[in-house]
């Protein structure tokens, strides 16, 4: 008995030799692997002194968090520069496995916005979108075709001069298409209700509270044919847009049930 004892202590000292330096006592990690991606900035966070964290929807990795250390080379104005809400950029990361935040070694635009910064309603517009994208890619891993529709639909911002009002609107259910959810078009009569959770048209009113009226129903598909290129055809007041977040937002919480409340709306109903 003592024997066997013996023989599984030194076992348990040779796996765990492996993994641990003995004398300094400190983990061995794997180490850090190092990738290149192209990104979309969607929040800066300040943490400490000189160190930020960035929150990414990537287009190899889906999402990320990564640490942005200032040096004498890194100013204020660099931060500023590369990571706004909505800013393209390429970067190469710095990883690990057993890491929560990877580590940014390089970062530099891809794409320079002409419009978007500078003018009020786009800017409220970016904000907006940007926490939108935070809250519905929360657990996205790799989506280079979902990554693909966002980055071109901000080139697309950017560069419109005219049928921005609803821009949000268009985004927000054409998103929907790539996360799995997008509403059945096909099941729309006009007359029916639409069931926010089955997310399709129906004649007969649902048995739960998640379903809109005719009229609201009708906009849902009126919002589903929506386009960029056609986008400036369709005109609506303040108060049809603001009814069609409401709705939007609640189908989004019904397919996503961690998404969190935005803090950006009330600016943009505002608008």
């Amino acid at each position: 008995m003592r024997l066997q004892r013996y023989v599984n202590l030194i076992k348990y000292a040779n796996f765990y030799e492996r993994f641990f330096d003995m004398n300094k006592k400190n983990v061995i990690f794997a180490p850090e692997m190092e990738h290149k991606t192209r990104a979309i900035v969607l929040r800066t966070m300040k943490y400490g002194e000189d160190k930020f964290i960035i929150d990414f929807l990537t287009r190899d990795s889906g999402r990320e968090s990564s640490v942005w250390k200032l040096s004498k080379s890194r100013n204020a104005k660099v931060v500023k520069q590369l990571f706004q809400p909505l800013t393209i950029i390429d970067v190469v990361l710095d990883s690990a496995p057993n890491k929560q935040l990877s580590h940014i070694k390089e970062a530099r635009l891809a794409y320079v916005y002409s419009s978007l910064p500078f003018e009020e309603r786009k800017l409220s517009l970016a904000f907006f979108v940007a926490e939108f994208i935070m809250y519905a890619t929360r657990d996205l891993h790799n989506d280079s075709i979902l990554y693909d529709f966002v980055e071109q639909s901000l080139i697309w911002l950017d560069t419109a001069d005219k049928g921005i009002a609803n821009f949000h609107l268009m985004f927000m259910i054409r998103m929907s298409k790539f996360l799995g959810f997008f509403p059945d078009m096909s099941s729309h009569r006009q007359g029916y209700v639409f069931d926010l959770r089955e997310g399709r048209f129906s004649g007969e009113v649902p048995t739960h509270r998640d379903y809109l009226l005719p009229e609201d129903a009708n906009k849902m598909h009126i919002l589903m044919r929506m386009t960029p290129s056609n986008l400036h055809y369709f005109k609506m007041t303040k108060k049809e847009r603001n009814r069609i977040i409401d709705f939007s937002l609640q189908f989004y919480r019904l397919h996503i049930p961690q998404f969190g409340e935005m803090k950006t709306l009330e600016v943009l109903r505002a608008l």
